[in-house]
């Protein structure tokens, strides 16, 4: 076969591969249909679905010389010919072997990337063997391996390849989904024949595109935001310009009040009437930007939406076989599939949720005849609800009608454990115990299997969510059941924040865990048990100082303002923590910029956004904050603003030396806000220069950098005679010992990991040596 000809059938097979896994889901949701009680029209048109998919799917892989995948077809279709002429329910060993032909065809169609793994034949072969059995009437009751392999490299069946960079319809995906009311009882509305004619028809509308090209994207047009900010800068500075040239003005006429009036210069005149002008253009232009901004980011977020419905097609196979190797009974019940969502956060939150359901199945749903004796029906039922909490955000319910969470088996896994002591263990309230789920290793299980027990699912959940600035509460009743409640956003985009100023820094908090702003008189400040609070809307909350949870130094307050505090009341998972600031200074679109995997874990720090000023912000993290605050509360708080810079006394000097920007900027601000005049320098060749041009009282520098890095910058201190005796921080990614023994070798002082970094940790650093 030629070139050409290879690209061609490359081709064909990536549109196959989007087909095929289409129909996949389409088989595992009949076979999960085909297992209940039907009535004979119900069985016969379930019957005719699954062979009408098997039947095409058979078709397709012929056209693309995939005989693998056509003969296991082939044998499904003459076998569901002789059930769908008799038209009788299919025995459940003949189901089970259907269930692993499916799950063999998920697997041979996931191979279609290139890859060529060794197919195991030897499976091939006894599946298609024992389908021929059936065929022939000579079926035996002992049906093939169909557990799913949740935690395996295997994919499941109805489950969408994340691996590659395949071409994908979104359209195509929302038709084929499975119906948003979806129960594994019922059948699935993408298996009707009027659900497969309107994917036909809309099929032929749809542009395929890489989901990779929407992504980059949909950030280009992210970028945009700050073309908006950026505008309503312009808009304010030239307010700003007018409200000075009519305070000339009015200077002008006063100290001219004795005299005999004169016109007001001419350039002064045509000055004001142009800056007017300008001013009324740029306005009208920030209001055009701004409204094409937000309707484009909007119909962006629509193209990468998808119904929740996507992500259910692993559950209902997975809560059946993990019922049925434990020999239990479960349905599974789904709400609210039609809601869509960003894709990035379903794909997030498939994990968290196969976690929950998995706990259902496992610590929730007893045994039949235990729910017969408790006086429950011996099936137990697990339902997956998702519904819209507001604007932004949506709620997940998974709960089911088990057992319940022992509350005292919760307390004694952490006592166990070392989490707890005992004095802490007899104070607990059952909502506190409830939360001690969410820790590393807290188990209530005696057994560690290969579905749970290790006290790790839980404790991923929450970590999860919180990384997508949700939250997750439990609720539950002994014998009643389980409820595990999370709100999350629906989309992972521009949010608000307001900026907050703490000392010389500024920083974001976003509004949406904001409670309110409120001035407080120090005289409303109680201490109780060793911690500052005060009273918000009848409530107790703790009060803690924002510059000593992040550990900055407090600014002296202004005479007239002494006698109040700037209060921002945040709120996460039910929990409230008043935090002083020194201003509230604005509340704006914020877009979230990462830091980068060398600082992918900040405390108390989320991400940075850019200011329309230009300037570099951090984005806090509420989560961390509100742990830190925590902490913080149970310290005493200085009543007292923290003591001045002596005066006389000099700022010590600090060069920066780092070729990311963004952990430049990021370590500028740092250390600005602790005090420290900052200078930077973009790789080590440019660090040296300065050094040699300007005095510095400590250098803090990256190791992997171009033209000079870190270690030959340390040497090149060390060998000069004018330099030797600069202290030298070198905080880098580098983490091996071998590295970290060549930072001494070479002469730093100190040398600090990034993947581990803490403020915290260089500032004590910093104050150590200078």
């Amino acid at each position: 076969m030629g070139k050409k000809e290879d690209e061609f059938l490359h081709r064909l097979r990536r549109a196959f591969k989007t087909e095929a896994s289409e129909r996949i889901a389409s088989l595992t949701s009949g076979l999960l249909d085909l297992e209940q009680e039907l009535t004979d029209e119900q069985r016969a048109a379930a019957t005719e679905s699954f062979f009408r998919e098997a039947h095409s799917l058979k078709g397709a892989a012929r056209a693309v010389n995939l005989t693998d995948i056509e003969s296991l077809c082939q044998s499904m279709e003459s076998v569901l010919a002789g059930i769908k002429k008799e038209n009788i329910s299919p025995p459940r060993e003949l189901l089970d072997t259907l269930h692993a032909a499916v799950e063999l065809l998920a697997r041979l169609i996931s191979f279609l990337d290139g890859e060529k793994p060794g197919i195991d034949r030897t499976e091939l072969n006894a599946i298609t063997a024992r389908l021929a059995e059936w065929k022939r009437g000579e079926g035996q009751p002992e049906p093939v391996d169909v557990s799913v392999r949740i935690s395996g490299g295997l994919p499941v069946p109805g489950a969408r390849d994340r691996g590659s960079d395949r071409e994908a319809s979104l359209e195509a995906e929302k038709i084929a989904a499975p119906s948003p009311d979806m129960k594994s009882t019922a059948a699935v509305d993408a298996c009707t024949p009027s659900a497969l004619q309107r994917q036909k028809t809309i099929l032929s509308d749809t542009v395929r595109i890489s989901a990779s090209k929407l992504e980059s994207l949909f950030l280009q047009v992210q970028e945009m935001v700050s073309l908006k900010i950026n505008a309503r800068q312009r808009v304010a500075d030239l307010n700003q310009m007018l409200s000075r040239v009519e305070t000339v003005r009015k200077g002008s006429a006063r100290s001219t009040q004795d005299m005999p009036a004169s016109p007001l210069p001419a350039s002064l005149d045509a000055l004001e009437s142009g800056l007017r002008n300008l001013a009324r253009m740029a306005d009208h232009d920030q209001r055009s930007l701004s409204a094409m901004v937000d309707y484009l980011i909007e119909d962006m977020k629509k193209v990468l939406m998808l119904p929740f419905s996507l992500l259910l097609a692993v559950f209902p196979v997975m809560v059946r076989d993990l019922s049925r190797e434990q020999g239990k009974e479960a349905d599974l019940l789904v709400g609210g599939g039609e809601i869509e969502m960003d894709r990035r956060i379903l794909e997030e939150m498939k994990d968290p949720l196969i976690h929950l359901v998995r706990n259902a199945v496992d610590h929730g749903i007893e045994k039949p005849d235990e729910r017969s004796l408790k006086g429950k029906p011996r099936r137990g039922l697990i339902r997956l609800d998702i519904s819209r909490a507001d604007n932004d955000r949506v709620e997940l319910l998974v709960r089911d009608d088990g057992a319940g969470i022992d509350a005292q088996r919760v307390r004694e896994a952490a006592l166990k454990r070392g989490l707890i002591s005992r004095k802490e263990a007899d104070g607990l309230d059952e909502k506190s115990t409830l939360d001690l789920i969410f820790r590393s290793e807290v188990s209530t299980s005696g057994l560690i299997t290969n579905i749970s027990g290790r006290g790790l699912g839980l404790a991923i959940v929450k970590e999860k969510v919180e990384a997508l600035g949700g939250s997750v509460f439990v609720e539950t009743s002994r014998d009643k059941g389980s409820t595990f409640r999370m709100i999350v956003p629906l989309t992972i985009a521009t949010f608000r924040g307001a900026l907050v100023r703490v000392g010389d820094g500024l920083f974001v908090v976003p509004t949406s865990s904001m409670e309110r702003v409120s001035r407080v008189h120090r005289s409303e400040v109680k201490t109780v048990e060793n911690m500052e609070t005060i009273a918000v809307n009848g409530k107790v909350v703790s009060l803690v100082y924002l510059a000593d949870v992040l550990e900055l130094p407090r600014r002296q307050a202004e005479p007239h303002d002494q006698d109040f505090l700037l209060v921002v009341v945040l709120g996460h998972s039910g929990r409230s923590i008043a935090f002083a600031v020194d201003e509230v200074l604005d509340e704006q679109e914020v877009l979230v910029k990462s830091l980068g995997r060398q600082l992918s874990r900040v405390r108390n720090i989320a991400g940075a956004t850019v200011l329309g000023t230009g300037k570099t912000v951090p984005i806090l993290n509420v989560q961390d904050l509100m742990r830190s605050a925590a902490k913080a509360a149970h310290a005493p708080v200085m009543a007292t603003p923290a003591v001045p810079r002596q005066a006389g006394e000099r700022t010590k000097r600090i060069l920066v030396v780092e070729d990311s920007i963004t952990s430049r900027t990021l370590l500028k601000n740092i250390l600005e806000s602790a005090g420290y005049h900052v200078k930077l320098a973009v790789d080590g060749l440019d660090g040296y220069t300065q050094l040699r041009s300007d005095p510095f009282d400590l250098v803090v520098s990256d190791v992997e950098m171009p033209r000079m890095n870190g270690f030959e910058l340390t040497a090149r201190i060390r060998a000069d005679k004018d330099l030797s005796e600069l202290p030298v921080v070198l905080v880098t990614a580098l983490a091996s010992r071998e590295d970290r023994e060549k930072g001494i070798d070479v002469g730093a002082n100190a040398y600090i990991v990034k993947s581990s970094f803490d403020q915290s940790d260089l500032l004590d650093v910093l104050r150590r040596l200078i």
